[in-house]
């Protein structure tokens, strides 16, 4: 599951998804992403009048957009879709941003490549797996990595003493993103991403934050992932 993207940010209604579900975080895989600009076979792109894809792919080629600007931008819930639905509804004039893939695999023909604004583009991919498959998943794995959501109570310095705590056990906070709790106005869940070298060190200081916070889950604990530039 998609998490974040290097252009974008978090993909924030994935965040909600990681806590609602009983599925592990077992690892991660940071892919580079590269786009498209595919259409039904024989159009140019004076032919086009329309350009469809997922919100996050639109916005990673804004720049390339702007060369367009008499085309109307449509959102769609996923890129490859996006090209399958020009595909099967034979859509003339109008174009799905997409990887060179699902155009290939739509039979689409692809007008422009590497359309991303930026070439370091990467999206941070999560691997999930149910509770019962962790022996199995995690037996030759080098845990240095977790992922954690919890609320914080509305008290001054709350947040720096969670960070003092997980400094003082050698824990490296990685990333933060808050998110409004639905239905208890101005409060926040926080979901972190913490490495470290020393396992029972990282254990010994989840039980040193929990007097401090609220509702906290564990949503895996997996290996630091790799760039992968395809």
């Amino acid at each position: 599951m998609a998490i974040e993207n290097t252009i974008a940010g978090g993909l924030l209604p994935n965040h909600d998804l990681l806590k609602l579900n009983d599925l592990w975080i077992v690892g991660e895989c940071k892919l580079r992403i590269s786009h498209c600009l595919a259409v039904l076979p024989g159009q140019t792109i004076e032919d086009i009048k329309e350009v469809t894809s997922h919100p996050m792919a639109l916005m990673q080629c804004d720049d390339y957009l702007d060369t367009l600007p008499t085309v109307k931008v449509v959102e769609h819930e996923d890129t490859a879709l996006a090209a399958k639905e020009i595909r099967d509804n034979k859509l003339k004039g109008v174009a799905a941003i997409c990887s060179s893939y699902a155009a290939e695999l739509y039979n689409l023909e692809v007008l422009a490549t590497g359309i991303e604004t930026n070439k370091r583009n990467f999206t941070r991919f999560l691997i999930l797996a149910h509770q019962d498959m962790l022996p199995d998943l995690q037996r030759n794995n080098n845990i240095n990595k977790s992922s954690l959501v919890f609320v914080l109570p509305h008290s001054e310095g709350i947040l720096s003493r969670v960070l003092s705590v997980l400094s003082f056990y050698g824990v490296n906070l990685t990333r933060i993103q808050s998110l409004p709790i639905i239905g208890r106005e101005w409060e926040y869940q926080f979901y972190i991403d913490l490495t470290f070298s020393d396992y029972n060190r990282y254990k010994q200081s989840i039980e040193a934050i929990m007097p401090l916070v609220a509702d906290l889950k564990v949503l895996g604990e997996y290996s630091k992932g790799k760039n992968i530039d395809i």
